[in-house]
């Protein structure tokens, strides 16, 4: 294999677990740098508008003014490919279909929400074994992987797979470890991004996603890692003195920041970036006296047969890569074992990097905390603005942001009144 490669993975392996060892944290491999997808060609956006962030050179930037064509853009039907290797120093215990089962179609139904219908990921997993050169032991596998060891894996596993496989089929290639196998360690999944892509039937490999889960696997980890494949940066906080929560930045909010969360539906700005929610969906708030009234439908909420998606996410622009996103969650769909629902405020860094808090969800009841026996972080699983609660924060350079929630309505839209001071 030639080529350097850059991870990207989960946070914490154990569920529910709010304190997570820095030792988990994630390294880059050899000398990649993390701009050199980043800065792919543009293909331009026509959902743009004064609200739609540049993109710039941070890895996975939020900015969403033009699509980095350097990813796949899930705005038609893709195909993936599960390749399931083995290996010499280990039987294993449970075939193929079993461990596609813990994944598919749970990862294609939860796009399929989360896309309202209009995206579809088909799932093509090999029936059988494929035997690796060397025993799992001599790869090294692991979270923080030595660059040389992950090298080689990679390597064999192309190389295993191009018999069998015919990659010029697929947009999406998952390299499936026996997780049982003694040198596999679950911590590893992750995708792995080549700054020099890989060559195999006439197609460019640009990178796959090694997973190394468990049997069964943690809840909503294979759309967690899919979503880097379609450009979405990590949401979690990355502690870097050993101690600390790794979910501080966005809870339960969004699957990119926890594969636990208890309302894990993509954000409405990364919808918005993926193309499933347009300009009729997205209002940008502009200042006018008295506010700008919006009803929002719940980001979740699958829209009304024959109907229009509706209201999703209103912006406000705070600076030139800044911006505050309001959207609604309720129990439904994705979100269906959230326990609180409202109106959820965020914030938007268009030039802040995958890992380091391009999105912080405002927390507008900071001396409370909800679910404490479920949420990946409680302080923030009470975010959102109940009907009849105002809340008043920083907004465009010298002004204020004013959100109320005037009321729920009886088909569960949230209407709400935005006001820049």
């Amino acid at each position: 294999m030639e080529g350097q490669q850059s991870p990207e993975g989960t946070p914490g392996r154990v569920e529910r677990v709010r304190l997570r060892n820095a030792a988990a944290a994630l390294t880059s491999l050899m000398a990649f740098t993390a701009t050199s997808l980043v800065t792919g060609p543009a293909v331009a956006d026509t959902m743009g508008g004064p609200c739609a962030l540049p993109r710039t050179v941070a890895h996975h930037s939020l900015g969403l003014d033009t699509w980095n064509a350097a990813y796949t853009r899930p705005v038609t039907d893709l195909d993936a490919v599960m390749i399931f290797l083995s290996f010499p120093d280990f039987v294993p215990l449970n075939r193929p279909q079993e461990l596609a089962a813990d994944h598919f179609p749970a990862t294609s139904d939860f796009f399929r929400r989360a896309s309202y219908g209009t995206f579809a990921l088909h799932a093509h997993p090999l029936a059988e074994w494929l035997p690796m050169p060397k025993p799992s032991v001599a790869y090294g596998i692991q979270r923080d992987w030595e660059p040389e060891q992950r090298a080689a894996y990679l390597r064999d596993a192309i190389a295993v797979a191009d018999v069998r496989v015919d990659f010029s089929e697929y947009d999406i290639v998952y390299l499936v470890a026996d997780p049982d196998a003694p040198g596999v360690d679950s911590d590893a999944t992750k995708v792995v991004n080549f700054d020099r892509p890989l060559r195999a039937d006439g197609t460019d490999i640009r990178r796959v996603v090694t997973v190394f889960e468990r049997h069964p696997p943690d809840r909503n980890v294979l759309a967690h890692e899919t979503g880097h494949v379609f450009d979405l940066p990590d949401l979690y906080h990355r502690p870097v003195d050993g101690h600390g929560d790794w979910d501080t930045h966005v809870g339960d909010w969004d699957v990119m920041g926890s594969q636990f969360g208890l309302a894990p539906d993509l954000f409405g700005w990364h919808k918005w970036k993926l193309g499933w929610l347009g300009r009729p969906e997205v209002r940008c708030v502009n200042s006018r006296p008295g506010g700008d009234p919006v009803t929002l439908e719940p980001v979740a909420a699958a829209p009304v047969r024959g109907g229009s998606v509706g209201t999703r996410l209103a912006v406000v622009r705070t600076g030139p890569h800044s911006a505050l996103a309001i959207e609604a969650r309720g129990a439904t769909g994705n979100d269906a074992y959230t326990c609180t629902e409202g109106v959820l405020l965020y914030r938007v860094e268009g030039e802040t990097a995958s890992g380091g808090g391009p999105i912080e969800v405002v927390d507008t009841h900071p001396e409370t905390e909800a679910c404490l026996e479920d949420s990946v972080y409680p302080p923030l699983a009470d975010a959102p603005l109940r009907a009849g609660e105002t809340f008043t924060m920083p907004g465009p350079p010298g002004g204020r942001v004013r959100v109320e929630v005037a009321e729920r309505t009886q088909t569960g839209s949230w209407t709400v009144k935005i006001t820049t001071v």
